[in-house]
């Protein structure tokens, strides 16, 4: 019986399937028809070789899928952040922290009080990093060695508002110092923080300046609370008060007030980013507050400031500030 050609022995043609041709070639060989064994054994030899022409795909080794980078959780996770109420109010925190806390595994607990309370609060060694907008007192806590590594982060600025009547008639004046003498000289009622806040020390670097002392006036009225409180209780009354900017625009629609004084280079409002001296308590939690203050003045953390209530205001709320000098900020 004639022997079954060898896929070897057949001259196959790039334009005929390699089996097509094998049948063909063992037909020509058998005289044009294959005996029941031989076709039977062809059709192994197929079936063989089908197997080892199936997609790579199929037969290629798998490959370990790739490890999703975890972020390796700090040893003390807890961060103490004081900070001003102003970036509470406006919504920035909200933004912010979550960021922060998902790229270093750290965990913030942000404390909301006046500058001079959580300067108070590092000065104890209850905080570990602050975010403050009061410089005449955060050099003084540096100076005494309460803070390091005090860094520029943004600003903004401060601006005077009050009823959409304007008893006082301060609508559009330049000077700050002028529209706050033409409020005491009509009696209207200022409400003031009261609180040794950044806005509260602002306020009265202002009232100095123009030679008055308003605390003890009837017109007078210290709220003791954050920014958001003072303007609601402003609106309450029909009275002025002096805001940052941010604060007033995340709270415009429920707290109509009119932005009546503004643009006065008195006004600016810096903010810096503090890490408390970790010599004053073993509490303290030196790396968080390094990791934290780091944080603030990345490039992708100061894209977010400076984007920061552009889409739901129509303006920045924040502008940022990280690397410039402080005499040129806000120029």
């Amino acid at each position: 019986m004639p022997g079954l050609p060898g896929l070897r022995d057949v001259g196959m043609r790039h334009d005929i399937h390699p089996f097509e041709e094998l049948r063909r070639s063992c037909a020509q060989s058998l005289g044009g028809g294959l005996p029941i064994f031989w076709r039977s054994a062809l059709a192994a030899m197929m079936a063989l070789a089908l197997v080892g022409c199936s997609s790579p795909s199929a037969t290629a080794p798998a490959t370990s899928p790739q490890a999703t980078p975890t972020t390796v959780k700090p040893a003390n996770p807890e961060v103490i952040l004081a900070t001003t109420t102003s970036t509470r109010d406006s919504g920035l925190l909200d933004v912010l922290l979550p960021r922060f806390q998902e790229a270093t595994g750290y965990v913030v607990k942000p404390i909301a009080v006046g500058s001079g309370q959580a300067m108070a609060l590092g000065e104890r060694g209850e905080a570990d990093v602050l975010l403050a907008h009061a410089p005449e007192s955060e050099v003084k806590f540096m100076e005494a060695g309460h803070g390091i590594n005090r860094r520029l982060v943004m600003h903004n600025d401060f601006v005077i508002v009050g009823p959409a009547a304007d008893p006082a008639g301060i609508k559009g004046m330049a000077s700050a110092a002028e529209a706050l003498k033409k409020i005491a000289a009509a009696k209207v009622v200022f409400v003031s923080r009261g609180d040794n806040s950044g806005t509260h020390q602002l306020e009265l670097k202002v009232w100095r300046s123009v030679g008055i002392e308003p605390k003890g006036q009837a017109w007078y009225q210290e709220s003791g609370q954050g920014i958001g409180a003072t303007l609601g209780i402003a609106f309450d009354k029909g009275a002025y008060t002096i805001t940052d900017r941010a604060t007033y625009l995340a709270t415009r629609k429920s707290l109509p007030l009119e932005t009546l004084v503004e643009g006065d280079k008195v006004l600016l409002n810096i903010y810096h980013v503090i890490q408390v001296n970790p010599q004053k308590s073993p509490r303290i939690n030196a790396d968080g507050a390094k990791a934290f203050s780091d944080f603030m003045l990345t490039p992708k953390t100061q894209q977010i400031i400076g984007g920061f209530g552009v889409e739901k205001y129509g303006q920045p709320l924040f502008f940022p500030d990280a690397g410039k000098a402080e005499a040129v900020t806000g120029s």
